[in-house]
């Protein structure tokens, strides 16, 4: 009797294999974590470190355990484990790493079939883990150590100026990275640099993360906080976590078509938008990302699907 064997997907036949996208996305990240430690000191090197670390063996143990082939060496433990550290704070406790490390890995993505199966970014998944169970310790963030400053402790730039207070620093130095916040997000420039390295390797659409940040931008301008069309677009998009949002979460796309990609961008940009707006929350990253990640069965509703092997009108 013939058996029939089901292979999860992804099923498009290409070349480029995972492991070389995820050691390329690993490799545009360098910058970023340079940057964190030169901000933030060396402890900044030790959490990414040490969250990498515990992805990469959380993903292996798990594959042994259940028997199943071992992908840890893969590279996509190790970018999971890069953003989540970026996505904390230099004061964050090791222990959090650890926890949130293991719940990415073993809850989010591999309980779920693995790399490609996962329903939601793990990464953002953890951080909205540490939001809900330990916001006073993942939530409050330090001045880089390159500025002479008074203050330890300060809320983001976003923050600030959400609760009523003055943004506090130049556009020049949100985009540097000389501003408060979680390791990665803070230095724009560093952040792009590894984009544009992605883009220049071919293994990410540049036209997705730009539809997003362009729609957060607009509706953040035209329902600002003093009225219609008030809204302060270089504050929003170098002030946060937008652009590694757009860069390195919203890119883990569930869409292959050029338009899913575009819709399912549009979608995490309302969301984004819509919570810095309405709520009493400055980021809305994390929320708008990962609600688009949900909502990727709805959305494919509105795509005429097309039957391979035959011609489009």
């Amino acid at each position: 009797m013939n058996q029939t064997k089901t292979i999860q997907g992804p099923h498009l036949r290409t070349e480029r294999t995972t492991r070389n996208v995820m050691l390329h996305v690993s490799i545009s990240l360098i910058p970023a974590l340079l940057g964190a430690v030169y901000f933030f000191g060396i402890r900044a090197l030790y959490l990414t470190g040490l969250s990498v670390a515990v992805c990469v063996l959380t993903e292996y143990l798990w594959q042994k355990l259940t028997k199943k082939q071992v992908t840890a060496g893969d590279f996509s433990a190790v970018v999971t484990g890069m953003l989540l550290a970026f996505n904390m704070p230099v004061t964050v406790p090791t222990w959090i790493v650890i926890v949130t490390a293991v719940f990415s890995i073993l809850f989010v993505k591999q309980m779920f079939g693995g790399i490609g199966s996962n329903f939601v970014n793990p990464a953002l998944m953890g951080r909205l883990l540490t939001m809900v169970v330990w916001p006073g310790t993942v939530m409050q963030y330090v001045v880089p150590r390159t500025l002479n400053a008074d203050a330890v402790s300060s809320a983001t730039v976003l923050g600030a100026v959400k609760t009523g207070g003055e943004a506090g620093y130049s556009y020049l130095q949100m985009f540097l990275g000389e501003t408060p916040g979680a390791l990665g997000e803070t230095s724009k420039l560093l952040l792009l640099v590894g984009f544009a390295y992605m883009c220049y390797m071919g293994i990410v659409n540049a036209e997705a993360a730009l539809s997003y940040i362009a729609t957060v931008l607009v509706l953040t301008f035209v329902f600002g906080p003093a009225g219609l069309f008030t809204g302060d677009i270089l504050l929003n998009l170098f002030g946060g976590g937008l652009i590694i949002g757009a860069c390195y979460m919203l890119t883990d796309y569930v869409f292959v078509t050029r338009r899913g990609r575009i819709l399912y961008a549009v979608t995490a940009g309302i969301i984004t938008a819509a919570i810095r707006i309405f709520s009493i929350y400055p980021e809305g990253i994390c929320f708008g990302i990962l609600t688009a990640n949900c909502l990727a069965g709805a959305l494919s509703l509105f795509q005429k699907k097309h039957v391979y092997g035959t011609k489009k009108a």
